[in-house]
């Protein structure tokens, strides 16, 4: 595997290439400058070889693909007819938003990737920020936490495990606190699960939350995706599954009319990706660790920056208050390197950095940010 390769995405239309001016970095939006799996892209050219490309059906392998994915990954056993196939994750917990009476609530913990928090202003319906607290370096969202916020009009619970932004790896304590809390207050959860496979802590593993008991599997709608895990995400293929057949038909039901089917495409890349993907994957989680305590480090030592070590995915989030900015997200812009800025995750002073790429580019990254830093003194 050649992550060390770069590769040119300039004027490929790449949201994460595109956005900025010529000469800054990107180390912001949730994609990898790495290649994808070869045979994703090998089943992508064979399938442009047939010229018709009508309405496809997910086919056969594609359900024992993610079945066998799913299980051998986290020891979940899901069945076919749980599995909803649908055009991205932010799609999927807009039309759970919907499942939620108008006069309800919509709890959505904070800091949060954006999506989440326009989610219940789509579905007009009312939301309760979840304000996480950070201890021992981490964001933690538990049983207390909820307890001390959630209100009792809220009947669903927005989680995202493994946590964006923060990278927390959820335990089994804290998750079936999070299930016990809901199931005592009737909570539904939309459980988003799309890093599950990025775990970074090598002695952490990803538990779904719907797989922890029947209990949490009667009230979970479990999104998941290879979009994160193979670099696929514009091929805009993700799953919704949900074990519980009067949960699954409200959700058919909120779909109806407005989600579009996944394009070929997006079934074929999800196909080759979850069959064959596996020792990508493995040789990409070793080089993400690498890029991650480098990072780290590095950032640590920055007069001004707190940084959160990520247990899962391929984010750092860091606190940058300290710094005395009125906006550093524009700072660092204005001297060559673009980062997400926390105010979009309702965390103003706060930035998102993205380490999913060569190791040149994040040192030159991480250089350009020190200079900056020095010089602002």
């Amino acid at each position: 595997m050649h992550f060390d390769r770069p590769i040119d995405r300039k004027g490929t239309s790449s949201l994460k290439w595109d956005w900025f001016k010529e000469d800054v970095l990107p180390l912001w939006v949730a994609d990898m400058d790495f290649a994808a799996p070869e045979a994703v892209t090998t089943a992508l050219t064979r399938r442009a070889g047939h010229p018709v490309y009508g309405y496809t059906l997910p086919s056969d392998a594609l359900y024992e693909a993610v079945q066998g994915h799913i299980k051998r990954q986290f020891g979940w056993t899901v069945e076919r007819e749980w599995v909803l196939f649908i055009p991205g994750v932010v799609t999927g917990f807009n039309v759970a938003a919907r499942l939620v009476g108008e006069t309800e609530a919509i709890a959505v913990p904070t800091p949060a990737y954006p999506p989440f928090l326009s989610a219940a202003k789509n579905a007009r319906r009312q939301m309760v920020k979840v304000h996480l607290p950070v201890e021992d370096g981490r964001l933690v969202i538990n049983r207390e936490v909820l307890e001390a916020q959630v209100t009792p009009e809220t009947k669903l619970l927005m989680l995202c495990t493994p946590y964006n932004p923060g990278g927390t790896l959820l335990t089994q304590e804290e998750l079936t606190g999070l299930v016990d809390f809901c199931e005592e207050r009737d909570i539904l959860i939309c459980s988003d699960e799309i890093h599950a496979d990025l775990v970074l802590d090598e002695k952490g593993k990803h538990i779904p939350t719907a797989s922890l008991s029947e209990k949490a599997a009667a009230r979970t709608i479990t999104l998941m995706a290879p979009s994160k895990t193979f670099n696929i995400p514009g091929l805009g293929c993700s799953m919704a599954i949900i074990s519980d057949e009067k949960l699954r038909t409200r959700f058919k039901a909120a779909m109806e009319g407005i989600v579009p089917h996944v394009n070929l495409m997006g079934y074929e890349g999800a196909t080759a990706a979850y069959i064959h993907g596996g020792p990508w994957l493995k040789e990409v989680l070793s080089y993400l660790r690498a890029n991650r305590d480098y990072a780290f480090e590095r950032l640590a030592a920055m007069k001004g920056l707190t940084p959160l070590l990520p247990e899962a995915t391929y984010l750092i989030w860091m606190d940058a208050r300290d710094l005395g900015l009125d906006n550093p997200a524009t700072f660092f812009e204005e001297h060559g390197v673009g980062l997400s800025d926390g105010a979009y995750f309702d965390a103003p002073g706060w930035l998102r950095l993205n380490f999913a790429c060569t190791r040149a580019l994040l040192k030159e990254a991480l250089d350009r940010m020190e200079k900056a830093l020095a010089g602002a003194e």
